[in-house]
C-alpha cells in the first residue's frame, strides 16, 4: 500500500499534502481493525480503490478557493477528505447518517490537520445549508439522489461547472442519465487512470 499512485497522477502535490496522504495509509489500516468503514479484504488496496478513486472527481473539476462541497453518505471520508487534501482553499462537510463511520473521519481528518472539513452525523434531510456541489460515491439511483439534493445546492455560481451534483458511479448509467439529458456529463476514469479497477468507473454530474 504506497502513495506511489497518488504521485503518479497528481504530479503537484505539495510537500503537505504528501505527507497527508502518506498519513491516511496507517490511519486507515488502524481505524477500520477498530470499526469497519472499508472491507477487510480491500484495505490494502485503499490508495487505489477509495483515495485514488475519491481524487477522479478533480478530473471533472478544480474547486475554485471559496467553493463549498457536502459529501452526502461519506461513511469512513471517502470521497471528501482525499478531495480536501488535494483542494485545501475548499470547504468539504461531509454527513453520514452512521455514527461510527463519522466518528472514523473525524479521528482521520483531525489527525492529519484538515481544517477546510466539518462533518455530521445526521441523515440528508436534516441538512439545511446549501453547498455548489453535493459529492458522493453514490449508492442510490441518480434521480433519487437529485430529489435527496436539490434543495442544498446553492444558485450563486462561482467554478466553471454548474452547480450540482458530482458522483463516482459505476458500469452503464444510461438509463439512470436518460432523466436527464442536457443537464448530466460523465467522465470515464479509464481515460485517466490505467489501472484495471478503473475500468468501468465513472464521473457523472448533474447540473442542478
Amino acid at each position: 500500500m504506497s502513495i506511489d499512485i497518488l504521485t503518479k497522477y497528481f504530479q503537484n502535490l505539495s510537500e503537505t499534502q504528501i505527507a497527508q496522504y502518506a498519513a491516511l495509509g496507517e490511519l486507515y489500516t488502524d481505524w477500520n481493525a477498530k470499526i469497519n468503514v472499508i472491507s477487510r479484504k480491500d484495505i490494502g488496496n485503499l490508495y487505489e480503490h477509495h483515495v485514488l478513486h475519491s481524487l477522479g472527481i478533480a478530473r471533472a473539476i478544480r474547486f475554485k478557493p471559496g467553493t463549498q462541497v457536502m459529501d452526502l453518505g461519506t461513511g469512513g471520508g471517502f470521497p471528501g477528505i482525499p478531495l480536501a487534501i488535494l483542494f485545501p482553499d475548499t470547504h468539504f462537510h461531509l454527513v453520514d447518517s452512521i455514527g461510527k463511520k463519522i466518528l472514523v473521519a473525524t479521528e482521520v481528518a483531525s489527525s492529519i490537520g484538515l481544517k477546510n472539513v466539518t462533518l455530521s452525523h445526521t441523515r440528508a434531510e436534516e441538512i439545511k445549508d446549501q453547498y455548489d456541489f453535493v459529492v458522493s460515491r453514490a449508492v442510490m439511483p441518480l434521480p433519487d439522489m437529485i430529489k435527496l439534493v436539490r434543495r442544498n445546492i446553492t444558485t450563486i455560481q462561482r467554478n466553471a461547472l454548474p452547480n450540482g451534483l458530482l458522483c463516482l458511479k459505476g458500469g452503464e448509467l444510461g438509463h439512470e442519465l436518460a432523466t436527464f439529458r442536457h443537464k448530466a456529463l460523465e467522465w470515464n476514469l479509464s481515460d485517466y487512470f490505467e489501472e484495471e479497477y478503473f475500468k468501468t468507473k465513472k464521473v457523472v454530474f448533474v447540473a442542478v
